[in-house]
């Protein structure tokens, strides 16, 4: 029973991490500016690829990117610090930047691929948590399997808030995207912060 609750508390706090640092709210936004020339149909042929792009990008390097550390002999608190200053970067972005809303329509080009499967939805922050987490499970192909499906129902928020993005942004508006955005990154901060103390303690108690 204390190894289920166990379990459930760290699909709990991955699912919530990876949902901030994804944003899916903050993306249909600039997802809705990107597609504003598309029809329905291309729409929702854009939301299917990029999310599946996506997907493909981060699972890929959720279960290499550990292998990857243990290669160039990096460690698990270096990571962690690393981790949580791009999450910093990041969240500094989502709270001070404006939305973004150039290249829509005809001169987006292949947009499913680039920008929005790379770099917002599979970005260096979102690579950088599934690394930490896969290494936190430290070889438990339960505790990867729980990374994998909380990566899996993000993605599948994101792909609802694709799919069904002019409905969202009427009940939002611009002000409430912006709003939610800002919220998003406070929270990232925090968690960003977090990231670097415990890595901070790890290296201390390690030597």
């Amino acid at each position: 029973m204390i190894e289920v609750e166990k379990l459930i508390s760290i699909f709990i706090v991955q699912f919530w991490a990876l949902f901030l640092t994804i944003d899916a709210i903050g993306v249909t936004p600039i997802f809705i500016s990107l597609t504003s020339k598309c029809t329905s149909v291309q729409r929702k042929k854009i939301a299917n690829r990029g999310v599946l792009i996506a997907f493909i990008i981060l699972v890929f390097f959720a279960l290499t990117g550990s292998l990857l550390l243990d290669l160039f002999g990096i460690s698990l608190p270096a990571f962690r610090i690393a981790g949580g200053i791009l999450l910093i970067l990041l969240s500094i972005e989502m709270v001070l930047a404006k939305t973004s809303e150039e290249n829509s329509g005809d001169d987006a080009g292949d947009i499913a691929v680039f920008p929005i499967s790379i770099p917002l939805l599979s970005g260096p922050a979102a690579i950088t948590m599934l690394i930490l987490f896969i290494k936190q499970s430290q070889g438990d192909l339960i505790q990867k399997a729980i990374v994998i499906f909380a990566l899996f129902v993000n993605m599948f928020i994101v792909w609802l808030c694709l799919r069904f993005s002019n409905k969202i942004s009427k009940l939002m508006g611009k002000t409430g995207a912006n709003v939610v955005t800002k919220i998003f990154g406070i929270l990232l901060t925090a968690l960003a912060c977090q990231f670097i103390i415990d890595g901070i303690f790890e290296a201390i108690t390690l030597h």
